[in-house]
């Protein structure tokens, strides 16, 4: 039995890297999970995703295959809430994106497609959730336009505490500051098709051929490209590339509980007048009413916040 480094999965069919001493590159080997299910993953839409550290044993009578034995305890997970996995059991609608990650890249584009803040604001949530430090990339600087709005939100952001990278790809603008941001990580890319999350990681890991997909112009965004998260490494840097998310529900709370999770929100938790039982609507007294009214929470994140919540509200 070795310990290996989970790559890529799908269908149950995992890439995993063995750690061999005296084997820099280490060895890959494709695995199916030993058995019908692994202890410790039945909450999950999928067992197993990259950054995952597995017990393996390799078949020897089959060369470069396997089975996964067990999985390691995670120290932490990024996931997302996943419909399909409702049916009859909603403890399985958690879909593992990656495990064990240092930081969290929610990738943005200025246009093209358009720039969405209220989906940064779920994956900074689904980090905070996570306990993962997270930070927003916006890529494709060599196509903004100085949209007032976005300058507005992505300062914003800033200013409530999240790092904010202006990159490009393309251009090669900023992207020194990221490779540097991003050293000696295990970072995951979470992001919307079209962002340019493979053209990041084929820019900071020259040579790993991650595929770039285009836009689609009767809709304006991107098409999907990503089927599967996978783990790319390079000298000193280690990035999951994840699908194209059109839709992101924070997984792992409730709407009561959503509050907790957003960095200006949290500290005004149970101040209000009405304390926990606020509905942060029309109460007087609301602090967080008081606080959007103040500039301290942006108008566009607190309606953000009650949409969140009413979506999450609405799995119960």
């Amino acid at each position: 039995m070795e310990r290996a480094l989970v790559i890529r999965g799908s269908r149950n069919i995992f890439t995993v890297r063995l750690f061999r001493e005296g084997e820099a590159a280490g060895v890959s080997l494709e695995c199916r999970i030993k058995g019908k299910i692994l202890k410790g993953v039945e909450r999950y839409y999928n067992p197993l995703a990259p950054g995952d550290y597995v017990a393996v044993e390799e078949d020897p009578s089959r060369p470069g295959t396997g089975l996964i034995l067990a999985v390691e305890e995670r120290r932490n997970r990024f996931t997302r809430f996943n419909q399909k996995g409702l049916g009859a059991n909603r403890s399985a609608a958690s879909q593992l994106l990656a495990a064990n990650i240092d930081l969290v890249l929610c990738v943005a584009t200025p246009a093209s497609p358009p720039f969405r803040p209220r989906f940064l604001d779920r994956a900074l949530v689904q980090a905070e959730i996570a306990g993962i430090p997270a930070a927003i990339v916006c890529n494709k600087q060599d196509i903004f336009d100085g949209n007032i709005d976005t300058d507005e939100r992505l300062e914003d952001f800033a200013r409530i505490g999240y790092p904010v990278l202006r990159v490009s790809a393309k251009t090669g603008e900023g992207m020194e500051e990221l490779r540097r941001f991003a050293a000696g990580k295990l970072s995951v890319l979470a992001g919307q098709s079209g962002a340019g999350k493979s053209s990041l990681i084929n820019a900071l890991i020259p040579g790993t051929g991650a595929r770039v997909g285009g836009i689609n112009e009767k809709y304006d965004r991107g098409n999907h490209t990503t089927a599967m998260s996978v783990l790319f490494e390079g000298p000193g840097i280690r990035l999951i590339d994840t699908p194209g998310i059109r839709r992101l529900l924070p997984d792992g709370v409730t709407g009561g509980e959503l509050i907790h999770y957003m960095k200006e929100f949290a500290p005004l938790a149970g101040k209000c007048s009405y304390g926990l039982s606020c509905s942060h609507e029309t109460e007087p007294g609301c602090k967080v009413l008081e606080a959007v009214a103040a500039g301290a929470i942006h108008e566009d994140r607190y309606e953000s916040y009650l949409r969140i919540r009413e979506e999450l509200s609405e799995l119960l």
